[in-house]
């Protein structure tokens, strides 16, 4: 069983009398990966401050080993962080980067504890050598930082963090300066240096994919307050809320009617699904993720609707199809050119029913799924066409 490290406990904070954190309260194990995901403003890097001791909260506490740090400055904590401007030193090569904060240390003298001594250059060099290994960076000590790629600059930050063998690396969306091909390496290369040091990751961003790639836990948060804690298959596959549904991936949010255990009514029609646990008719938001929807000739869709626009990603078209003015997603090998008429199926693992929230009504339709489908959206169904 995991070992519980920090604990945040009733957490309050705000910024010109508006609450940034409302309430919260999360504990992070020993060893984990654990991201906090959400939109700009929703309270994730002000979380990340206060267990790094750069911010302090209004009130609440912060428990780390079950000690209370509140008042303890954040280079007397047993965490470090990176950001993401990386703030190498220019004017040190990659070995003496990694080893400045080593240089800095003082240990009690062991002929007299009184007396503070600095390490050994011989510990110095093992343990900067040895963290550059571990970031795949062995062969580059003698490296300036400024003719190193971005991945490469912050893997030396990486190293410079982990050199002082913290017990926690906070990372504030470290990969946001990089291009695409090179963040999605560096998401693989995260984790494996995670596991491979061996301590707790604690991880904030905005991009989705980043949170469902690395971690062992996702806190998706949102106006200061956590809208649901899971592994990142439980957040796809069921999410608590219509938040959570539309901003971890693409999701077709429906209204809906629990008629009763295992089926749902949307659109007039009955669907079987495998979820229970709610009272006879009682109104709900339905999700379905685009790749679960299978299109079909007309006579055997469950639904049928207008295909308004096609987008061409590759390996998938995104295909818009309108069903009485609600607009859905549909990702799919197959195409269907704009203004076909088409059925669609869906199996009962495909469809996945949530409690009505605050957020019900605000997600799900795609008449405004990006600028690229606005301009494209010209067909518009027959009245009255699409079943329901």
């Amino acid at each position: 069983m995991s070992k519980e490290l920090i604990r945040l406990r009733d957490l309050c904070m705000a910024y010109d009398d508006e609450l940034v954190l409302d309430h919260l309260n999360l504990y992070i194990n020993d060893k984990e990966f654990l991201t906090l995901l959400g939109p700009s403003g929703c309270g994730k890097s002000t979380t990340l401050r206060i267990i790094g001791g750069f911010t302090a909260p209004l009130s609440g506490d912060v428990l780390f080993d079950g000690v209370r740090i509140n008042d303890v400055p954040p280079y007397k904590r047993q965490i470090n962080t990176v950001f993401q401007k990386y703030a190498l030193f220019p004017h040190l090569n990659v070995f003496e980067n990694v080893a400045f904060g080593l240089r800095m240390q003082r240990r009690p003298d062991p002929s007299d504890p009184k007396r503070k001594t600095k390490l050994p250059e011989e510990e110095i060099r093992q343990r900067v050598l040895e963290m550059l290994e571990a970031v795949s960076l062995k062969g580059f000590e003698n490296r300036r930082t400024d003719a190193l790629s971005g991945g490469q600059q912050q893997r030396v930050a990486i190293a410079r963090a982990l050199v002082n063998r913290p017990k926690v690396l906070l990372l504030d969306e470290p990969l946001g300066a990089l291009d695409l091909k090179l963040r999605k390496d560096m998401q693989i290369e995260l984790k494996r240096i995670q596991q491979q040091v061996g301590i707790t990751f604690i991880y904030v961003t905005h991009d989705q994919e980043e949170a469902l790639t690395m971690s062992d836990t996702i806190v998706v948060m949102d106006k200061g307050t956590i809208q649901q804690i899971g592994t990142p298959e439980d957040i796809y596959n069921e999410p608590k809320n219509a938040f959570v549904a539309d901003f971890i991936g693409e999701s077709n949010i429906i209204d809906g009617v629990m008629v009763q255990d295992k089926l749902v009514q949307m659109y007039g029609r009955q669907f079987p699904c495998l979820d229970g646990g709610f009272s006879e008719n009682e109104p709900v938001d339905v999700v379905i993720r685009p790749e679960d929807i299978d299109i079909v000739p007309v006579e055997q869709g469950q639904l049928t609707g207008t295909v308004t626009n096609v987008t061409f990603k590759g390996m998938q078209y995104d295909i818009i199809v309108d069903f009485r003015g609600f607009k859905w997603l549909i990702q799919t090998t197959d195409h269907s050119p704009v203004g076909a008429r088409i059925g669609i199926k869906i199996d009962p693992d495909g469809i996945h029913v949530m409690k009505k929230s605050r957020y019900s009504g605000l997600y799900g339709d795609y008449s405004s799924f990006s600028d690229e489908y606005d301009e494209l959206d010209t067909v518009e169904p027959e009245e009255g066409g699409d079943e329901a």
